[in-house]
């Protein structure tokens, strides 16, 4: 029968947090499974037919007074508490309607079907039980109420469908133990995250004085530990027995994980506060994140100055070893700043540096045709004045895309307002059968539109969500994609138009200048004599070419295909609700005669779905080539990045339709455009509304929209 089997912060604790300390976590016994269950149900064997769902045998065996849906066995356990296992959720709810006890207790665990149900994550189940009076504060025998059952799992969509419920955060076990602390105990960070994002205390104490932190040091996650003291865990915190954080990750060999963690919060070893002892210091840690994106927008100006200055200024067996040097110092410097940053920013291309290094090159570029190029060239009779002012076009255009590609919304899908609103969106999923996380973002809490992505850097879900850019220092989404298009195509015309100017300006330069240097032709001598930071300048902006190419050409496929960059590397999702494991019974049926089959037999399933990687792995090459966008433009030129997608676009309305719609999009080109507002073969749509691929959708006669076709496929 159902009983509890597992480790965890005890009852019988130990003095301290131990990785051997023997507990409970709901666990049940093979017998539940249906799977280990020969042949079908007998005539009248109640608990068998509840198992598999045999409403009609359930139905006879009332009417013929044999049984009734209050019927328990000698442990207490109801066909309830077996539906509800087995996520039997037509038979749960025939039970219920038959007057079922739903806050029955029954079995080892004395726990009611509410609490077997979160065993097994079945939040379908759950949420039904929820609906027709179960009792979620309940404790089984050894004082787990129904939100520490979850937690155990680590399976956040139930946690948070509980949170939502209005469960206190920090209601105890029977010995003090919160769900925090029983997450952070498990190594489950999201689950951390969530409880302290919903206000879980983190100076909460169990019966033994431990608290969250130390909890943590049990596992040794750096991620669990970092994110509670990231909340204002007491790092000297001590228990009944005087064993702070420190003793503790000493004791249990989680030392390193515990360092790291103080490490990327600020913090020595011993927790204490890192404090720099250099000039800016204190408006560092007064506002760290403010400070840390000023300096790395603006530190890569000097470096940019620096190196061409060293580069053009001395001769090249010195000027390349100290320009190197010095290159690799201003980097250096950077590298300190960065260890004061926040948590979240501690790499080079989670700030504003890559942002900073493209501002600089155009800053110097616009500066040096201002004073040494137009000078030069403002004059002539072979109508380079005509050139000059196309650069200027080019330019000011550039600089108005770039910066309107940085700083607009990139189309934030709007956060709810409140609890309430949050719960009927969870409701309205469930009633759905669509509440799993390719519609519903745990991180944001809302219901995700079609063709949004949550970004980790920006921390926002954002519609038709394209990338990360980190030469933009933003999300491309609906909102500002045309711009940056408009940005790429600006600043190849403008390179392209520089360069013209500057071979004008060299031509009439170099006839009087000196042969004279090292090791080079003597032509090449009388360039660089000529004006060394000028040719410097211009073949740095030619480089940017290299990027700026492969970009254009991916975004004009995507375009014309009506994809994303995110749709074009991973495929279109057309939002199929398969691979969530709790919509299925435990014989694999679907709940919802609507879903798709089960997973495959066997196949590794996840708290959230199917398990797999979430991030890919490779070395300094591959990571450049992702900033670069090396990556995408393979698989976009060798035509496999859509192509070998199984998923038909339901986007795509033909090439020209689909460039209609992005380049005659109303929205205004210089002004503000209205979040998620957008085109859609040739009719207006809102992609922060949008919640069903058009493949799910038709046309309303008579109106210009779409609709959302209840009970079809997706």
């Amino acid at each position: 029968m159902a009983h509890h089997d597992s480790s965890g912060p005890a009852g019988t604790a130990p003095t301290q947090p131990s990785a051997k300390s023997e507990t409970a976590t709901p666990k049940l016994s093979n017998e539940v499974e249906l799977g280990n269950m020969a042949g079908g149900p007998a005539p009248n064997d109640i608990m068998q037919m509840a198992r598999v769902g045999d409403i009609a045998g359930m139905e006879k065996l009332f009417e013929a007074g044999e049984y009734d849906a209050t019927y328990a066995d000698d442990e207490g356990i109801t066909p309830l508490h077996w539906a509800a296992i087995n996520n039997q959720f037509a038979m749960c709810k025939f039970l219920i309607e038959k007057g079922a006890e739903i806050n029955r207790k029954g079995g080892e665990s004395v726990a009611t079907p509410l609490q077997w149900a979160a065993q097994r994550c079945h939040y379908y189940t759950v949420h039904l039980l929820l609906q027709h009076g179960a009792d979620p504060l309940i404790t089984d025998a050894q004082g787990y109420n129904t939100l520490h059952i979850s937690t155990f799992n680590g399976n956040l969509l139930l946690i948070i469908l509980l949170l939502h419920q209005g469960i206190p955060v920090d209601v105890e076990d029977a010995y003090g133990h919160t769900g925090l602390m029983w997450s952070a105990y498990k190594g489950f960070p999201a689950c951390v995250d969530v409880f302290l994002r919903w206000g879980a205390s983190v100076h909460a104490k169990d019966e033994q004085g431990f608290t969250a932190l130390h909890w943590a040091l049990v596992k040794g996650s750096a991620g669990c530990i970092q994110k509670v003291i990231e909340y204002g865990a007491d790092r000297f915190a001590k228990t009944t027995t005087g064993k702070t954080p420190s003793i503790t990750a000493r004791e249990l060999n989680t030392a390193a994980a515990w360092h790291k963690a103080l490490y990327e919060c600020g913090y020595d070893e011993e927790g204490n506060p890192i404090i720099p002892s250099w000039p800016g210091a204190t408006y560092l840690l007064k506002d760290r994140r403010g400070f840390t994106t000023k300096f790395f927008f603006l530190w890569p100006f000097v470096l940019v100055w620096v190196v061409l200055v060293i580069f053009a200024g001395m001769p090249v067996y010195a000027g390349f070893p100290i320009g190197l040097l010095a290159a690799y110092t201003i980097q250096w410097v950077g590298r300190q700043v960065l260890a004061y940053a926040p948590p979240d920013m501690r790499q080079f291309e989670k700030t504003p540096w890559m942002t900073g290094i493209f501002a600089a090159s155009l800053f110097f570029a616009g500066l040096n045709w201002l004073f040494t190029i137009l000078p030069s060239t403002s004059f002539g009779t072979d109508g380079t004045w005509l050139w000059n002012l196309v650069f200027v076009l080019v330019y000011s255009s550039t600089a108005f895309f770039y910066v309107r590609s940085m700083v607009d919304d990139p189309g934030f899908v709007p956060k709810l307002n409140g609890i309430a609103e949050q719960k009927a969106a969870i409701d309205e999923l469930i009633s759905n059968w669509k509440y799993d996380e390719a519609h519903f973002c745990v991180t944001c809490m809302i219901r995700t539109p079609v063709r949004s992505k949550h970004c980790r850097r920006c921390q926002r879900c954002v519609a038709k969500h394209d990338h990360h850019c980190p030469w933009v220092y933003n999300c491309v989404g609906v909102n500002n994609h045309r711009h940056f298009f408009l940005y790429l195509i600006s600043l190849t015309l403008a390179v392209l138009t520089y360069d013209l100017l500057t071979y004008r300006y060299f031509s009439s330069l170099t006839a009087t200048a000196s042969e004279q240097c090292n090791i080079l032709a003597p032509s090449i001598c009388r360039v660089i004599n000529a004006d060394s930071y000028s040719l410097l300048l211009a073949i740095w902006a030619t480089l940017q070419l290299t990027w700026v190419s492969m970009l254009l050409f991916v975004q004009f496929i995507q375009i014309s295909r009506a994809m994303t960059t995110y749709e074009n590397m991973f495929g279109v999702n057309t939002r199929s609700p398969a691979s969530l494991a709790s919509a299925f019974t435990s014989t694999g049926a679907p709940l919802d005669p609507g879903h798709a089959p089960a997973p495959p037999a066997g196949a590794e399933v996840g708290p959230h779905g199917p398990a797999g990687h979430g991030h890919r792995h490779g070395g300094i090459l591959k990571h450049w080539g992702r900033l670069l966008g090396v990556d995408t433009f393979i698989e976009t030129a060798r035509g496999r990045g859509a192509a070998r997608k199984k998923n038909r676009n339901p986007f795509s309305r033909g090439c020209l339709a689909n460039c209609r719609d992005f380049w005659c999009d109303p929205a205004p080109v210089f002004g503000q455009r209205e979040t998620g507002a957008a085109v859609l073969g040739g009719q207006a749509v809102n992609y922060t509304e949008m919640y069903e691929s058009p493949s799910a959708m038709e046309a309303v006669r008579g109106r210009r929209g779409y609709e959302a076709v209840a009970g079809d496929e997706v």
